[in-house]
C-alpha cells in the first residue's frame, strides 16, 4: 500500500466521495422538483383509462334520485340567507336540503329555522368538533341516495345538480368533484390563471385512470353508501369520500361541466393562510390513513396519491438542495454553473414580483411568484404539523 507523505491521495479519494455525492444529491433534488409537476402527469398519461362501466337500463326514479344538499356552516349569519336563496333556485325535483351548523352561536341557525317550510332543515352539531363532523350531523339526518357537500361561499348553477346526478349513472363512480371557479368583487371570473388550468388537467388525467385524489372540498357530490362509513371527522372530507369510493371498489371522478362559483379572498393574506390549512389538513389525512400508500391494497390509486399529494408536499425541501448543491457544485462544472444561475434569476423574478405589482401581473412573473408563494405555504404548514399543529376546527375565510 502507498501512502503519500502528507495524506495527499486519502485527501483527494475523501474529496472525490464528497462531489460524488453532491452530485447524487443534485440529480435527486432534480428529480424531486419535477416529479409532481412533470414525470408524474407523463407516466399517469401513458396508463390506460379505466373502462366506463356501461349504464344500467334506467327508471325515471333512476334520472332523478333524491338529492340531499349540505352546506356546511359556522356563524354564517352575514351569508347564510345569500347561500340558502341560492340553493332554492336549484332546478331538481327530488332536492333536500341541509344547513349543518358547527355548533353555531350567533344566528345562523334561527335564520335557517325561517325556511323549515321550503324544506330546508338544519343539522346541528352540539359540540364544535370541525367541518367533517357537523357535515356528519348532515349524512344522519338526510333521505337522498345521493349527497351533495357544499359550502356557504360557493354558488351553485341552477342546472348543476341533473349534470352532476348524470355521472353517477354509470355503477363505478361513487363520487364526483366540481370544478372550481373565482369571481371578483365586480363580477368577473378570475382565478390563479395557468395554475388553475394545469390542476384541472391534472384532476382529468387522474379522473380517467384511477379516480380524483381529492374532490372540490367546496362542491362535490357522492352515493350515500360512501359517507354512511368510515367518514373520518379528522381527515379532510374532499379526500376522506376519494378514499372511501376506492375502498368500496368505486372512483371519484371529476365534472368539468359542473362548475361551483366563489370569490376570491379581499386579503391575499388569507389565501396564504388557507393555502396553509389545507396542506396541514392533507398531512393530518395521510398520516391518519397511511395504508393508502400501499400499491398491494390501492393499486393505482396508491401511486397517484404518492405523485400528487406526497411529492408535491416535498417540492420545496427539493428547492432547498437543489440550491445548495447548485452552490457547492458550481465551480465542478458548467451544468452545476448553469444551474446556479438559472435559480437566482428564478429566484430574483419572484422578489421583484413581490414589490412590484405590475410585474406580479404579468404571466412571466406571475407563474414563479404563485409557484413560490405555494412552496412556501407547503414548507410552513409542514413544519407546523410537525410541531403538533392540527387544524380539525376551521373558520371559513370572509370573502
Amino acid at each position: 500500500m502507498i501512502l503519500p507523505v502528507e495524506g495527499g491521495v486519502v485527501i483527494n479519494a475523501g474529496a472525490q466521495g464528497l462531489r460524488a455525492m453532491l452530485v447524487l444529491l443534485f440529480w435527486l433534488a432534480v428529480f424531486g422538483v419535477s416529479f409532481s409537476y412533470f414525470i408524474y402527469p407523463l407516466l399517469l398519461a401513458l396508463v390506460p383509462k379505466r373502462k366506463h362501466t356501461g349504464h344500467k337500463r334506467s327508471s325515471p326514479e333512476d334520472e332523478s334520485p333524491a338529492v340531499s344538499l349540505i352546506v356546511t356552516a359556522h356563524n354564517e349569519e352575514s351569508r347564510i340567507r345569500e347561500k340558502i336563496e341560492n340553493c332554492l333556485q336549484i332546478d331538481y325535483p327530488n332536492l333536500e336540503i341541509l344547513v349543518a351548523s358547527d355548533c353555531s352561536t350567533d344566528a345562523t341557525d334561527q335564520i335557517v329555522g325561517d325556511y323549515e317550510k321550503n324544506n330546508v332543515l338544519l343539522a346541528r352539531a352540539e359540540e364544535r368538533k370541525g367541518k367533517e363532523h357537523a357535515q356528519l350531523q348532515g349524512i344522519l339526518k338526510s333521505s337522498g341516495q345521493i349527497l351533495v357537500f357544499s359550502d356557504v361561499a360557493t354558488s351553485i348553477p341552477k342546472d348543476a345538480l341533473h349534470k352532476l346526478v348524470r355521472y353517477f349513472k354509470d355503477p363505478a363512480v361513487g363520487a364526483v368533484s366540481s370544478e372550481d371557479r373565482f369571481f371578483s368583487r365586480d363580477g368577473s371570473i378570475v382565478g390563479e390563471g395557468a395554475y388553475v388550468r394545469y390542476e384541472m388537467w391534472l384532476r382529468g388525467l387522474e379522473s380517467d385512470r384511477g379516480g380524483v385524489v381529492g374532490l372540490s372540498g367546496s362542491f362535490f357530490a357522492a352515493r350515500k353508501e360512501v359517507c354512511e362509513r368510515d367518514w373520518d371527522i379528522y381527515s379532510p372530507s374532499d379526500f376522506n369520500t376519494a378514499l372511501n369510493c376506492v375502498r368500496k371498489g368505486l372512483v371519484a371522478v371529476t365534472a368539468p361541466d359542473v362548475l361551483g362559483f366563489y370569490q376570491d379572498v379581499s386579503d391575499p393574506s388569507r389565501e396564504y393562510q388557507r393555502k396553509i390549512r389545507t396542506v396541514i389538513r392533507g398531512l393530518t389525512a395521510l398520516s391518519r390513513h397511511l395504508e393508502v400508500l400501499n400499491p398491494k391494497r390501492y393499486g393505482l390509486f396508491s401511486f397517484q396519491v404518492f405523485g400528487h399529494k406526497v411529492m408535491r408536499w416535498a417540492v420545496p425541501w427539493f428547492q432547498l438542495l437543489l440550491l445548495g448543491t447548485s452552490l457547492l457544485l458550481s465551480s465542478e462544472g458548467v451544468t452545476y454553473f448553469v444551474a446556479l444561475l438559472g435559480q437566482i434569476a428564478f429566484y430574483g423574478l419572484v422578489i421583484l414580483a413581490r414589490f412590484v405589482p405590475t410585474v406580479r401581473g404579468k404571466t412571466w412573473g406571475k407563474i414563479p411568484y404563485f409557484f413560490v408563494q405555494v412552496n412556501l405555504a407547503i414548507a410552513q404548514a409542514t413544519l407546523s404539523f410537525l410541531t403538533g399543529r392540527r387544524m380539525t376546527v376551521w373558520t371559513p375565510s370572509k370573502r
